[in-house]
């Protein structure tokens, strides 16, 4: 082949897939089995899907890359963080602004976050992209929700063994005062910490692509801000080179206008969007 074929899967964790029992191993301190703690409907399916298509296409790919959110358990997107001005506790799926801190309506657990909490979510208020979302603990690192599907994982295995190659990984969202749906740069970048920065080396790397093709989860957020970055930032431009994998994405429930707007919206910047079954037989010919 002529032209370097690049595979970009976002996020494809325990924690984000609706697995079924078979897939969800026993806790060894309480004996039940674990469950992902923000299964999205439908990703289970999009990551046997995308298992499939890895294997079929294994031969192609120049070079795999794997975002991974990779948290703390005390973040400003978890209830850890948080509590209501009476002191209650602030349930999982509570989006806060920075007005309602301000009217002592949520507040930090230590007060000394507040300032810091309270220039966040100005910042966010003015980007305008997202509101906080207070989500459950999730990809917790050294946690079974912060492994990659082991459909996808397997997958991606035999293409290291066959290919002699390293899949890359990629970590985000280790700071605690920002979200970092994108693993390109967190919503909120902090100058003081590089990880939150523009990913330059990512970015270089995605370039040389001459087909990139993404898939993952969740659609409506961490698929949708990556490549939203992506096509912003890839320094060669050409966003047609980009395909978006739409059997292997689902979005986050309630969040379904986000994802068929982020669709739309790349579609309409030039952003190819095709099914693993209209994908593999072009992948399939052009290796030939």
């Amino acid at each position: 082949m002529t032209r370097r074929l690049q595979l970009l899967v976002i996020d494809p964790q325990n924690d984000f897939c609706d697995l079924p029992e078979a897939y969800r191993p026993a806790d060894a301190l309480t004996g039940q089995r674990v469950a992902p703690t923000l299964p999205v409907a439908g990703a289970h399916a999009d990551m046997q899907r995308l298992a499939a298509f890895i294997r079929d296409t294994s031969a192609v790919w120049s070079d795999i890359a794997i975002t991974l959110d990779s948290h703390n358990r005390l973040h400003i997107a978890h209830p850890t963080f948080w509590q209501k001005g009476d002191g209650g506790a602030v349930a999982p799926f509570t989006a806060i602004k920075a007005a309602q801190v301000r009217a002592g309506e949520f507040v930090p657990r230590d007060p000394a976050m507040l300032p810091r909490a309270l220039a966040y979510l100005d910042a966010l208020d003015a980007r305008g992209r997202y509101t906080l979302m207070v989500w459950p603990v999730h990809c917790e690192v050294g946690s079974w929700g912060h492994n990659v599907h082991p459909d996808v994982r397997n997958a991606y295995n035999v293409w290291e063994t066959q290919q002699l190659k390293v899949v890359r990984k990629v970590m985000k969202g280790g700071n605690t005062f920002t979200e970092h749906y994108s693993a390109l740069q967190a919503e909120v970048p902090d100058e003081a910490d590089p990880e939150t920065l523009l990913n330059r080396t990512l970015l270089a790397a995605l370039d040389t692509a001459g087909l990139l093709v993404i898939a993952g989860e969740a659609s409506s957020h961490c698929v949708k801000a990556t490549t939203e970055d992506i096509v912003e930032n890839l320094p060669g431009g050409r966003p047609e080179r980009i395909v978006l994998l739409t059997d292997c994405m689902s979005p986050v429930g309630g969040f379904q206008a986000q994802h068929e707007a982020f669709l739309a919206d790349m579609s309409g910047r030039g952003v190819q969007l095709a099914t693993t079954a209209d994908l593999l037989p072009e992948l399939l010919a052009g290796s030939r």
